[in-house]
């Protein structure tokens, strides 16, 4: 391969790069203003949308998992769970092991109400995808697909 060539591909992926940092942070500022709109809709913060997108039907989950899931303190979790605590989505103990620590679970009115957030976010998602042409959708999920697991490999690097 020639130095012509190097150069050129070197050039090509710096232009892909300068591309897709672009629209990765659009994508993500955008996504942020999705969350926000559907959260305040259903009157919570953002912070606590997302805490129970974490949360799955059935799932009796440690507070420093949650934290882990979310990349949040502790501190900062536990001001996030006392909201959900007090809307009645999520219940609390103490675990009995270690009183530092608390088990989380989705209250009944929790999963109905996760069912309800989880049936509009992916009603929002079906609204975006109609303004795409549906052959390019297959191709789109793959794209994002490839992307992610790239982003995670990028991320436990450490870089």
């Amino acid at each position: 391969m020639g130095k012509t060539t190097k150069i050129m591909e070197r050039t090509e992926i710096q232009i892909t790069a300068a591309q897709l940092a672009d629209l990765t942070f659009k994508l993500l500022a955008s996504c942020h203003e999705k969350e926000e709109r559907l959260a305040r809709q259903y009157r919570l913060t953002q912070a606590e949308f997302r805490c129970l997108r974490h949360l799955h039907a059935d799932e009796n989950i440690n507070n420093k998992e949650i934290a882990e899931r979310m990349n949040l303190s502790a501190s900062r979790l536990t001001r996030i769970i006392d909201g959900l605590v007090t809307k009645g989505y999520v219940m609390r103990e103490i675990e009995p092991n270690d009183r530092r620590n608390m088990r989380v679970s989705l209250s009944d009115k929790g999963r109905e109400f996760v069912n309800m957030l989880d049936e509009a976010y992916m009603n929002i998602h079906a609204e975006i995808l109609q303004d795409i042409e549906s052959v390019q959708h297959r191709p789109l999920i793959n794209a994002m697909s490839h992307l992610l697991v790239a982003l995670e490999k990028w991320i436990a690097k450490g870089a």
